[in-house]
């Protein structure tokens, strides 16, 4: 994989880089507040294990929180916000809870079992999750079936994305606060979360996802014709 570090330790996509594979579970929440919550748990990474926050306050105000400037750079380039900040960010799944501790927010949810939809998910083999064309071909179907969400697109700095879904549960309970103000109950997650080019499904819940992010390709310079070049 042709893939430099910059002396800031943000990832550089030169020419002919390779793709970048993140796998491990995102969960969208939505609260009566209108704060819409998205916390990103990577298993697997070219960071290694860490977790992210993604905000959106009810005034539409985006702050992204991340462990450390590496993973703050990286983020902030694939996907948009009006603020940034690096904090100590601690995510712990559960096998039906998770907490989540990041700067100024604390979080806590209960998930149910997975539905007809997760229950399908789980049946897809991961070596086929990961594959681009698996997450094409599930584009639209997400877009019907699941108001806001897609499969791939394009991102920040030159990038594509990807998402293979592998199961989707709901969160039935939650508990959270941002600076200390409560912000509710669970909600929709409505109006969608504009921090990249789709959003999490309307309905709380967690995905386990592969994500693949890679470079646009570059175009080739439109071949001249050599006649036209000799004046014709």
């Amino acid at each position: 994989m042709t893939v430099r570090r910059r002396g800031s330790g943000r990832l550089d996509f030169g020419r002919g880089a390779g793709r970048l594979v993140f796998e491990g579970w995102i969960a969208g929440l939505g609260t009566s507040s209108g704060t819409r919550v998205v916390v990103g748990l990577w298993e697997v990474s070219p960071f290694g294990r860490f977790g992210d926050v993604m905000v959106e306050r009810a005034d539409g105000h985006r702050l992204l929180l991340a462990p450390t400037r590496r993973t703050a750079d990286f983020i902030a380039g694939t996907y948009r916000f009006d603020e940034v900040r690096v904090v100590p960010v601690d995510v712990r799944r559960g096998r039906n809870a998770w907490t989540v501790r990041a700067g100024p927010l604390d979080l806590r949810f209960t998930l149910g079992r997975s539905g007809p939809l997760g229950l399908l998910l789980r049946a897809v083999p991961g070596a086929l999750a990961r594959r681009p064309a698996w997450s094409a071909l599930t584009d639209l179907p997400a877009r019907l079936l699941l108001r806001g969400v897609r499969t791939r697109g394009s991102a920040g700095s030159g990038r594509r994305e990807w998402y293979g879904a592998r199961d989707l549960r709901p969160v039935r309970t939650l508990a959270a606060a941002f600076a200390g103000d409560d912000l509710g109950t669970p909600a929709p997650v409505d109006p969608p979360v504009r921090f990249g080019f789709g959003s999490v499904p309307r309905n709380p819940g967690v995905t386990r996802v592969v994500t693949t992010v890679a470079p646009v390709r570059e175009r080739r310079p439109a071949r001249t014709d050599r006649r036209t070049a000799v004046g014709g």
